[in-house]
């Protein structure tokens, strides 16, 4: 298949690309952005005009509920939530049921999702068997098999020598480790503390089990001896201004860490919880204003390294429940562009730095893990692979749950106006997913 994308607005972050130009795809790869040769003959137009052309959003945080979870999401379904949300690569954490702790389970995960030709899917292999905290897996076969890194998803390692031996095997091998600090005691409140979970009656997190846990992984990472630097982490949905005061320290230090932010926390508080609204309930729990006021400034100033979905589709049985007992998780993917450009609108920043933090940034977290896509996912390449998103940056749209093609129709973001619409999404020179009538 040969595509041409015209008249659009090229932009890049990883080069600082932003021109009108055509963009001519063949074979699955882009074979000229501008300048393209007057013989080629496409197979498919698309008028990009008035549209933005950018790379492939890559969203580091997308439960897509298989194995184990289908009642709460398909394979199908939420792939194709993730296309039209423009986001072309997606890391997968490892707690699925069965866990990711053997490399059967990853090959099948892989196989099931490269056949249906839409986003890349990088799993997270569990970082301990059954994510129990006790044995370590076998990174090696885990690594060969396809998982780009090794985590704990939402299950704290209650064993500082185990969390210890995991940093040195990591270390050693050049692995990365993907934790969300959380202290396992702590952090098992339902709402963040302050005066509103105390007014609810809610239990709550203290930001101080987020602390606790940066505290002890940065004081393991600095003792931790490799080959290169150390042991290389990257931390999963930071939610606290101390939390982030900590982090902005430990790079300033030199340790080998990177951290995201997911869109919950970037522009919820908990006041929107209201009257105990389910669709809140999330993990990490949504802070106080100044919590997120300062994750704002974290992402603007590169502190934070990426946006995330936090992709969390749960069904109504687990969501229509009192507030304490109600599942966490929300269905985010589709909306992760429209909300990382409302943050860069409302923060006065520019639309190139909306897209940095899902594309650009992303691909650095990834780095060498990506193997031979490391050149091509999250920028624009002449030869490199063709994951695009085509989205019209003045076409505002209003989030409709009923509409989201996720199985999951629980999100906090019902009825926010958001500013740009996602028209077209290629992954690999194919056209995984468009919405708008000027396709040819």
């Amino acid at each position: 298949m040969k595509i041409l994308i015209q008249n659009g607005r090229v932009m890049d972050p990883a080069t600082g690309r932003d021109a009108l130009a055509d963009i001519a795809i063949a074979a699955g790869r882009i074979i000229a952005i501008g300048n393209v040769a007057p013989d080629f003959q496409p197979n498919r137009t698309i008028d990009a005009s008035g549209c933005v052309v950018a790379p492939g959003l890559v969203d580091l945080a997308v439960r897509l509920r298989e194995p184990g979870q289908e009642h709460a999401g398909m394979l199908e379904s939420e792939m194709a939530a993730a296309v039209a949300g423009g986001v072309t690569s997606l890391v997968c954490p490892p707690d699925t049921e069965p866990v990711l702790d053997e490399p059967g389970l990853v090959d099948m995960l892989k196989f099931r999702a490269e056949k249906l030709h839409q986003s890349r899917v990088f799993p997270l292999g569990a970082l301990t068997r059954g994510l129990k905290g006790e044995v370590l897996t076998e990174m090696a076969e885990l690594t060969e098999s396809g998982c780009i890194g090794f985590g704990q998803a939402e299950v704290p390692i209650l064993n500082t020598q185990v969390l210890q031996r995991a940093l040195q095997y990591a270390a050693t091998f050049g692995y990365t480790v993907w934790l969300r600090p959380q202290d396992a005691w702590l952090g098992k409140g339902v709402a963040a503390s302050g005066p509103l979970a105390t007014r609810l009656g809610l239990s709550g997190v203290p930001a101080s089990a987020e602390t606790i846990a940066l505290h002890t992984l940065f004081e393991l990472m600095r003792g931790v001896k490799g080959p290169g630097p150390g042991a290389r982490v990257h931390l999963c949905r930071i939610s606290s201004a101390a939390g982030l005061a900590l982090v902005r320290q430990a790079k300033a230090e030199g340790l080998p860490v990177t951290c995201d932010v997911s869109v919950h926390n970037l522009h919820l508080t908990d006041v929107d919880i209201g009257y105990y609204d389910s669709r809140l309930r999330l993990q990490p729990p949504v802070r106080q204003q100044r919590d997120r006021d300062a994750l704002r400034a974290g992402l603007a100033d590169g502190t934070i390294d990426a946006l995330v979905s936090d992709h969390n589709p749960v069904d109504s049985d687990a969501k229509t429940l009192p507030f304490a007992e109600a599942e966490p998780g929300a269905t985010a993917v589709e909306l992760l562009l429209g909300l990382a450009c409302r943050w860069a609108q409302q923060e006065g920043l520019g639309l190139m730095q909306a897209l940095a933090v899902l594309t650009e940034g992303p691909q650095r977290v990834l780095g060498a893990s990506l193997g031979t896509l490391q050149a091509s996912v999250g920028r624009l390449a002449v030869g490199g692979v063709a994951d695009l998103v085509v989205f019209d940056p003045n076409a505002s749209h209003r989030v409709r749950a009923e509409a989201l093609r996720s199985q999951g129709k629980h999100t906090p973001f019902d009825g926010h106006e958001l500013p740009v619409t996602v028209r077209a999404t290629l992954v690999a020179g194919q056209v995984a997913h468009t919405s708008s009538p000027a396709h040819a």
